[in-house]
């Protein structure tokens, strides 16, 4: 995906702000379409959920503001994985964590710095490209995977894991939102725990456009040429459950359950989040967070 043919729709009632929007995202080829509130904004999204790559909201707006179009969009199935962008002139802790629990993974405030706009939204466009590449994939998955009652798989490489996700995601109701969290935490287990990459190296290798290499380099090493991520799917008593292990010295998971204020800004880091929040009616990461138990209700 180029900036060229992403849109991103910016919901913002002041015109002297929707004009340096404008200005900034044109500056990097995004296109633009813009509304005055939330009330403009939903029907835009209901119409062509598909027509957005990102949303960038004020919080702060008449009749309908950016929270409440936030909760519109995230209680719509066709709309919930679209990234939403929440802007506002308040930097207090409160208000950036309302906002963050009610799924504004991705947060500006006011005045614009102009490379921390273009990098929170440059983040949420590749997130939305994910997630669409995500669902393609899973489009053309088995649903016969609806019959399986246990079953056991391992894996080694990120490519391995976006391909088990996509797979596992159709034995459970909405695979869409299935396969976002699944292939969160299967990808996790082969960077983060196999490969050893820390938080603070993949926010370096974002930045630099070097996490694949860095990916492929790990790879190749001797010492990580055995190293297997090991995955269990078990269907019971109304709920599918994933388990998944890896090899690894395990994290500080306590860390990443919850999106703190001091990395709302960070070019990635809310995967376990979004999981949680949407992707799982439950998880668990158990012991130094080398093992992580998933769990959907699938119903009787």
């Amino acid at each position: 995906m180029t900036p060229e043919s992403t849109r991103v729709l910016v919901v913002e009632d002041n015109s002297f702000d929707q004009q340096l929007l404008k200005e900034y995202l044109s500056s990097r080829g995004y296109q633009t379409e813009f509304a005055n509130d939330g009330t403009e904004a939903l029907p835009k999204l209901e119409a062509d959920p598909l027509r957005y790559d990102a949303v960038l909201t004020d919080r702060i707006m008449p009749n309908m503001n950016g929270l409440e179009l936030l909760a519109h969009i995230k209680e719509n199935p066709r709309l919930r994985t679209i990234p939403v962008i929440l802007q506002t002139a308040s930097a207090r802790r409160d208000e950036m964590v309302e906002g963050i629990r009610a799924g504004a993974y991705y947060y500006l405030t006011k005045p614009y710095d102009v490379e921390m706009l273009l990098t929170v939204v440059e983040t949420a466009v590749r997130d939305s490209y994910d997630y669409r590449h995500l669902k393609e994939r899973l489009e053309r998955g088995l649903r016969c995977l609806t019959l399986i009652r246990e079953a056991s798989f391992w894996i080694q490489t990120v490519e391995e894991a976006r391909d088990l996700g996509m797979v596992l995601a159709n034995a459970c109701p909405d695979p869409m939102s299935t396969v976002i969290g699944l292939t969160e935490i299967l990808v996790n287990a082969v960077e983060h725990g196999n490969l050893g990459i820390t938080y603070e190296e993949k926010s370096q290798l974002n930045a630099a456009g070097q996490w694949q290499s860095e990916i492929e380099r790990r790879l190749s090493l001797p010492e990580n040429a055995t190293k297997r991520v090991d995955v269990e799917m078990k269907r019971e008593n109304g709920y599918v459950r994933f388990t998944v292990r890896d090899e690894g010295c395990g994290f500080d998971w306590q860390r990443f359950i919850d999106i703190e204020p001091s990395r709302a800004f960070d070019n990635h880091g809310r995967g376990i989040v979004i999981a949680r929040t949407m992707s799982f009616d439950s998880l668990e990461y158990r012991g130094c967070g080398n093992e992580v138990v998933a769990q959907v209700v699938v119903g009787s």
